[in-house]
């Protein structure tokens, strides 16, 4: 019986030693898991206070973000008003070009007729025109223009309108108020003539005509082509032009 009690008591004490110790290893968990705990809220703490700081930085963002779109709608505002102010400028531009083009082309036609009238076709409209006609068609630069040009050479004489003279050619003008065929043929197959033989110091040069006149008509106009022969006068009234130089082929360039 003692044996039995002391086996019991025995056991008794091992269960309580064992009880003690799970007691101890329920202590040290519990211990390690508020020290966790503690940590896991101390980096809950540490995110919340991150996120917090986020969140303002977000806000700012947004601010500065919807400070920028109101300076870009702003800008857009400026902008249109610019465009609109633009195109009412241009719209006003082109008023006032159209009016000028108008004004240009009534001065044009007084001025033609008044030098019409007086006979000063030559110098008023033609000369005026002729080193830029010159440059434009014929990549000529003039080293000579001149306007009543009188040559004699013995029982020979006669006058013309404009000689202007470039590097490698001489361009010869005759210029009618009011141009007429027969005009054209005298020009062509006299005019032309008269001047290779009283100017034979351009007898090197290449010779080109051009009939000049406030206004050809095409019949005149075909005519000066057929012949050769290039048209000046006015391009809708607005400037003085080559009419046909698409017409006859230049190889003087």
């Amino acid at each position: 019986m003692e044996e039995i009690l002391e086996k019991r008591v025995t056991d008794l004490e091992m269960m309580m030693a064992r009880v003690l110790l799970a007691q101890q290893d329920t202590q040290i968990s519990i211990k390690r898991l508020s020290e966790e705990m503690r940590e896991f809220k101390e980096e809950m703490r540490v995110f919340k206070d991150e996120m917090t700081a986020f969140k303002d930085e977000m806000r700012a963002f947004k601010d500065e973000m919807t400070a920028f779109k109101d300076e870009m709608r702003a800008f857009k505002d400026e902008m249109k008003v610019f465009k609109d102010g633009m195109t009412f400028f241009k719209d006003e531009m082109k008023v006032f070009k159209d009016e000028m083009r108008k004004e240009v082309k009534q001065i044009n036609k007084q001025w033609g007729a008044l030098s019409n009238k007086l006979g000063t076709v030559v110098e008023d409209l033609i000369s005026p025109a002729i080193p830029s006609v010159l440059k434009k068609y014929f990549n000529c630069d003039p080293e000579e223009v001149s306007i009543r040009v009188k040559k004699k050479k013995g029982n020979m004489r006669d006058e013309f309108d404009a000689v202007a003279v470039c590097e490698k050619s001489v361009f010869l003008f005759e210029v009618k108020a009011t141009p007429r065929p027969e005009y054209v043929i005298e020009f062509h197959e006299k005019k032309a003539k008269k001047f290779r033989e009283l100017f034979n110091e351009h007898k090197d040069k290449k010779l080109v005509l051009i009939f000049g006149s406030i206004r050809l008509d095409e019949d005149i106009l075909n005519l000066l082509t057929k012949k050769g022969i290039y048209g000046m006068a006015y391009r809708d009234w607005e400037y003085m032009d080559i009419l046909n130089f698409d017409q006859i082929p230049f190889n003087g360039r």
